[in-house]
């Protein structure tokens, strides 16, 4: 193994710098995996376990999700169960589900989480790329860095040493980027006169040194349709990672919006705050409903709404102040995703802070341009 290079040095090679513009429309985005971010959200499920595990759960909750007109749905992923967790014991993994929910979906953006410690780097690059095409650029990544023991040996790996966690996230995230780039746009030619199906001179090599990885390209999917998907990080892992949304989280609600300034100032172009959602629901308050679900399992997470959708709008409207917009983790989707579909999503395009989506790629809707591709001639 080579010896890694310094940070700085894996950016340095990176896409044109082109001005981004303000973000008019605030953006509304949800995870959907499992029955809710509650880990006892099955418990109030409206279906059986197992259904869990089939596309017909994941037709319904992207559906939903399209149909109300969310912005885009992310899917967590791991390989291991969470740990001393009650719940459901599997799940599909996220970029599969993505797949799935491509020809099933108009409008929804599409972003699957997947990491970056445990991962091949070539064939992540690949998929992500294979998903922007199904989907029709509505693409994402959204990049983990989990560095657990349990996650490592189900690959016959070991953990990294944590001082070595956030060179190779960006290292993984890095390989991606050079990855997608390594086809020009157009280098499909389909010439029949000639014979040829490609314009060699338009491949490129990555010829990309990770340290405990080497990637030498060019990969095997033509460049994205939105040249670089739309790449998602947990705020802690940027600017170390290269990413074009920050995902800002807090203690509780209160930090939220400082929370999203810093990320802001660390040089992510767009950035969202994360917030855990329990609403009051079929004349249940949200309090009622939350300390049902926690006598099952203790939800443990960061900031978080308990009551009423009026009360979560007006909250969103202030949060939007500093941030572009905001992944809402619903307690259990069966019950809250209705609710966030019928009675805050309506309120918050009332209000004039979140239009229905525009333009045909993920990155339009973030108002993000279409990158140069590096490895092109001038």
């Amino acid at each position: 193994m080579s010896s890694r290079p310094p940070l700085a040095a894996l950016k340095k090679e990176t896409m044109a710098s082109t001005p981004v513009p303000e973000l008019r429309s605030k953006i509304v985005a949800l995870e959907l995996d499992g029955d809710g971010a509650h880990p006892a959200a099955w418990r109030r499920a409206s279906h059986l376990p197992g259904a869990l595990l089939g596309g017909g759960r994941i037709r319904e909750t992207v559906q939903a999700a399209d149909i109300a007109g969310f912005h885009l749905a992310t899917f967590r992923d791991s390989r291991v169960l969470d740990a001393g967790s009650t719940g459901i014991a599997g799940r599909i993994d996220a970029v599969q589900r993505a797949a799935f929910a491509a020809p099933l979906t108009r409008t929804l953006g599409l972003v699957p989480e997947a990491g970056t410690l445990f991962t091949e780097p070539f064939h992540v690059a690949t998929q992500l790329a294979s998903l922007d095409y199904s989907s029709h650029g509505r693409a994402g990544w959204l990049v983990s860095a989990a560095n657990e023991p349990a996650e490592a040996r189900s690959v016959g790996r070991q953990a990294l040493a944590e001082a070595d966690v956030l060179a190779e996230a960006a290292a993984v995230v890095e390989a991606g980027r050079r990855l997608w780039d390594s086809w020009e746009d157009g280098a499909v030619i389909r010439d029949a006169a000639t014979g040829r199906y490609l314009d060699r001179d338009k491949l490129h090599y990555a010829d990309f040194d990770g340290g405990r990885f080497s990637v030498k390209g060019p990969s095997i999917i033509p460049r994205p349709l939105q040249g670089q998907l739309v790449v998602f990080a947990p705020a802690d892992l940027v600017p170390a990672v290269e990413a074009d949304v920050a995902l800002a989280a807090a203690g509780s609600v209160d930090g939220l919006a400082a929370a999203a300034t810093a990320a802001a100032a660390a040089g992510t172009p767009r950035t969202l705050v994360e917030l855990d959602v329990v609403l009051d629901s079929r004349g249940q308050s949200a309090k009622d409903r939350l300390a049902e679900l926690d006598a099952y399992e203790p939800w443990l997470g960061g900031a978080r709404y308990a009551g009423s959708a009026a009360g979560l709008v007006e909250l969103l409207v202030e949060l939007f102040r500093a941030a572009d917009g905001v992944r809402l983790h619903p307690a259990v989707l069966d019950i809250d995703l209705p609710e966030l579909a019928a009675l805050v999503l309506p309120e918050l395009r009332r209000a004039g802070v979140a239009a229905p989506r525009t333009g045909t790629t993920l990155r339009e809707t973030f108002g993000l341009p279409r990158p140069a591709n590096r490895y092109a001639a001038a």
